[in-house]
């Protein structure tokens, strides 16, 4: 949980330094323009704002290059951190008895059809009679199955 709080704080400081210099710049377009528009007595709202977005634009084409490689970065390190870092820190799986429902809760596994019950037990929801909680188990090292992303939610569900 903490390596997700750490990411989105790094998110959020990326946000704040590719906003921060677009903000001040036109903001500091606005206060020349306020203080001018005093000395000579002319208000008129349209005439802030055409700088402003002049020079808005300047900056983005001066730093886009900058914005769009912090942005890069922030997109690599999300995703290393969705695909390898985060399933890599539990190492569990469901029992092969057990499957998830349509709704997310997870069932015993029948050897019937769906169908096949529906049309048995007409008016009857599926699976109402079923309230078990899942059955985790610890696989070994050198296993190649590792839980879906329902179930990663699940079993930090469970953990808590």
């Amino acid at each position: 949980m903490e390596l997700m709080m750490e990411h989105l704080a790094n998110g959020f400081l990326v946000m704040l330094l590719i906003t921060m210099p677009l903000v001040l710049t036109a903001a500091s377009i606005g206060l020349v323009v306020g203080i001018l528009q005093a000395v000579t007595s002319v208000q008129e709202q349209t005439i802030a704002a055409a700088p402003k977005i002049l020079m808005v634009f300047l900056m983005i084409i001066i730093l886009g290059g900058f914005f769009t490689k912090k942005l890069t970065d922030l997109m690599q390190e999300s995703g290393h951190l969705a695909f390898e870092i985060i399933p890599r820190q539990g190492e569990f799986v469901l029992s092969d008895d057990v499957v998830l429902g349509k709704d997310g809760k997870y069932y015993p596994k029948s050897e019937e059809s769906d169908i096949d019950k529906f049309m048995k037990n007409p008016g009857k929801p599926p699976y109402s009679e079923f309230q078990q909680k899942p059955v985790l188990k610890k696989t070994s090292p050198d296993s190649q199955s590792r839980p879906n992303l329902m179930e990663s939610n699940k079993i930090m569900e469970n953990r808590r």
